[in-house]
């Protein structure tokens, strides 16, 4: 293929073109998956390229986003996601990234439900359906600011919950998603909005997980560093007990496994100036420490009624869109595999190419990972619940954006 821009290119277009262009200033054979570190390109090639894509395709990106975006592959889905936003200017199409355990805290979206009638009856089905597995009022927990909301056993249900009801809560005020996303725990919501999952069969499921999980022995957790995969693994050489829990963006990645073996993980980075900060969790989520609760699991997780996505579903498992039956065997090997949210979210972006991206959960987690992997002009990443503080004035902001709600179309 020539280096000329086709008429209405897609992802494979766009990579063939940067390829073929980029080899040309490298004076070689660019492979898809090679990083820009090996391109051999100083600032002046890179400004070329800028200018190039420019040219060629108009205004798409800033010279900064193709740092943000470090291989061949990685460009061409931005510049895709990108090209399918200019067709329809001004159309919302929104989708929904649910957040993971960590973000929990007592009297989680509390203002919400002082306030929403909408919210305060999804909450209740959703307090509904978990009461006969967790034997008692995941509500009254959330609500009461119990800080037992914090215990793994406890925190998933609840999270699940509030993240539930605030996504229904969306739905009813006309806001449907094109496509969802979920981080660990927040698949479980996922799967629900997707139309994979029943309430009482999510309900059911969210409950084995966090009691599985519960009675682990103590002594794991999971760190949040600056580091990129490659220093995260390096400077985790040396620890079998420490391993990859999740790979958020280029240089964000989260370790899992024994405290004491973090602790020495954490100096090691910080010799190098990469900081690190342990996660309010309770276990070495998404890690092999978690393999003892795998078989009890399974065999609770088999009886689970599931069905195949009718909504684009995004697998943080498998770092791509997942279209098969979301069935306990997926439920049980996601407890130690690794986060892919960098890999799912990437791909959800480039080739749903959204308007808008919702974080649903009770705190912002994910939104700044996100913000930076849609680049300065992609979609706008909204919060429904930016913290503690959150009330029905912050949603309704955020309806307003996604064009729904009271005060949609004035």
């Amino acid at each position: 293929m020539s280096a000329t821009a086709p008429d209405d290119p897609d992802e494979g277009d766009f990579a063939a073109w940067l390829a073929e262009r980029i080899g040309g200033y490298a004076r070689r054979v660019v492979g898809e998956d090679e990083e820009l570190s090996a391109w051999g390109l100083d600032s002046v090639a890179l400004l070329g390229l800028f200018g190039d894509i420019e040219e060629e395709f108009g205004s798409l990106l800033d010279p900064a986003d193709i740092w943000a975006h470090p291989t061949v592959r990685d460009l061409a889905r931005y510049l895709a996601m990108r090209h399918g936003m200019g067709r329809e200017p001004g159309r919302v199409r929104a989708v929904f990234v649910f957040t993971g355990q960590g973000c929990q805290h007592p009297r989680m979206a509390a203002g919400l439900h002082e306030a929403l009638s909408a919210y305060r009856r999804h909450l209740a089905a959703a307090d509904e359906a978990i009461a006969p597995y967790l034997g008692r009022s995941v509500r009254e927990l959330i609500l009461c600011g119990d800080l037992r909301v914090h215990q793994t056993a406890l925190t998933q249900p609840a999270l699940f919950a509030v993240q539930y009801a605030l996504a229904m809560t969306l739905i009813e005020e006309e806001v449907r998603p094109a496509a969802v996303l979920g981080h660990g725990t927040g698949e479980v919501a996922a799967a629900v909005v997707a139309g994979a999952l029943s309430l009482e069969e999510a309900a059911r499921l969210v409950c084995f997980r966090g009691a599985s999980m519960q009675y682990l022995p103590s002594g794991g957790g999971m760190m949040a560093t600056c580091a990129s995969p490659f220093e995260a693994a390096e400077a985790a050489a040396g620890e079998p007990e420490v391993s990859i829990g999740a790979f958020n963006a280029a240089r964000a990645t989260v370790l899992s496994g024994a405290v004491d073996a973090l602790e020495r993980v954490r100096e090691r980075l910080a010799a190098v100036g990469i900081a690190g900060t342990f996660l309010q969790v309770t276990h070495a989520f998404h890690s092999p420490l978690m393999e003892p609760v795998t078989s009890r699991f399974a065999d609770a997780a088999r009886h689970v009624a599931a069905g195949r996505p009718t909504v684009p579903y995004y697998s943080t498992v498998y770092g791509r869109r997942y279209d098969e039956s979301l069935t306990g065997g997926y439920w049980t090997e996601q407890i130690t595999a690794p986060v892919r949210f960098a890999d799912a979210a990437r791909r959800m972006l480039a080739e749903q190419a959204p308007s808008h991206v919702v974080e649903i959960g009770p705190r912002a987690v994910l939104t700044p990972f996100l913000r930076r992997m849609a680049g300065t002009r992609g979609p706008a990443c909204l919060a429904v619940c930016r913290g503690p503080g959150s009330n029905a004035v912050d949603l309704a902001g955020v309806l307003s954006q996604l064009d729904a709600g009271p005060l949609a179309g004035i």
